[in-house]
């Protein structure tokens, strides 16, 4: 055997390996089963591309302020969704229900303004199934009625989510072996979840642990009051909102307490902890950019934090610049009577790519 021949055999063994190695590396595992997510121009009466997968996603109003939504192709029982209004004016939007149909999965939501009124809404909406195989990261949602019986669930180790009720509108969810380093790792959104009323969910207390992830959530009625139902919560640690990293290689989330949480709250996937940045833009107004994650198609998601009535949604759509990045312009928050005011939020950020 030629010498010439041994440094050739031994790179196209490496070669080998090195694909190998790459098929089965977590980063690479299939979660979630299913995805998808629109971005509703109400102006338009249209979605907006770059805010949507699959493209050919299609949304129908089906009543004042109520739409229905067709993921094609992403049907598959189980799953959470999430929903942001995207309203310079104070509204909300939340899930009524969503179920498989055939192929596609279809999300029905209703979009309220201050006082509980359906109103029409631009608004982001969000579908995710996961079942199972490794993860490479942190990740786990559920999807709980008012007595805390779950819907749905899933977690990346495999261990099963609990979520207690605390009193009427309170839950305590926990996340067991999605373990951080602490006192707040991640981030989280919450989507209330109600076919009758008003309802609005967000994170009041999150605290990571030595055993995984508690987080206090609470929902409100059009009035403030607290509010016995069905709600939705994902968390995310270094993956995306969907529970996959590289790909997807660009996603990033952000903590506002007021002001900006803890660093391990502040994850921007191509320049790590503490890149995302965030300015005042007037009274309940939050420019956040994600530098260098603006690849399309994208979706943003934002969730209320704290222990007030306090809710939030997105003033406008966000933007992918030539950075390239993605600027959310703006995080708009409000009193449940509709006064802008600044006050906590989680907002996540995705990609396709």
């Amino acid at each position: 055997m030629s010498r010439s021949f041994l440094p050739a055999r031994l790179a196209a063994c490496l070669l080998m390996l090195a694909t190998f190695l790459t098929s089965v590396s977590p980063a690479d595992a299939a979660v979630p089963d299913r995805k998808a997510w629109v971005l509703w121009n109400q102006t338009a009466a249209a979605p907006v591309a770059f805010g949507t997968w699959p493209a050919a996603t299609t949304v129908i109003p089906i009543g004042v302020g109520r739409y229905q939504v067709k993921f094609p192709g992403q049907g598959a029982p189980n799953g959470v969704v999430h929903v942001t209004a995207v309203n310079n004016a104070p509204h909300w939007c939340q899930a009524e229900n969503w179920a498989q149909s055939g192929p596609d999965e279809i999300v029905n939501i209703r979009c309220y303004r201050a006082g509980g009124v359906l109103d029409p809404s631009s608004f982001s909406a969000f579908f995710v199934r996961a079942s199972g195989g490794p993860s490479s990261g942190l990740y786990g949602y559920v999807d709980s009625t008012a007595t805390g019986a779950l819907v749905s669930q899933f977690n990346s180790t495999g261990a099963g989510n609990t979520s207690t009720p605390g009193g009427t509108g309170q839950w305590l969810v926990r996340f067991p072996g999605l373990v951080t380093g602490g006192p707040q790792d991640g981030s989280l959104q919450a989507t209330a979840v109600n076919t009758a009323t008003g309802a609005r969910c967000k994170v009041s207390t999150w605290a990571s642990t030595g055993a995984g992830q508690d987080v206090k959530v609470l929902c409100f009625n059009a009035a403030g009051a607290l509010l016995n139902t069905r709600f939705t919560l994902t968390y995310q640690h270094k993956v995306s909102l969907y529970g996959a990293a590289i790909p997807p290689k660009y996603f990033g989330y952000f903590l506002n307490q007021p002001p900006a949480g803890p660093p391990t709250t502040n994850l921007n996937s191509v320049l790590g902890l503490g890149a995302n940045t965030i300015i005042s833009a007037g009274p309940g107004l939050s420019l956040v950019t994600f530098p260098k994650i603006g690849f399309t198609q994208n979706t943003v998601q934002v969730t209320a934090y704290g222990a007030n009535p306090n809710f939030c949604g997105l003033n406008t759509f966000w933007t992918n610049t030539a950075g390239p990045d993605l600027i959310v312009r703006d995080v708009n928050c409000f009193t449940n009577a509709g006064a802008a005011v600044n006050t906590g939020f989680t907002v996540s950020a995705n990609s396709i790519l």
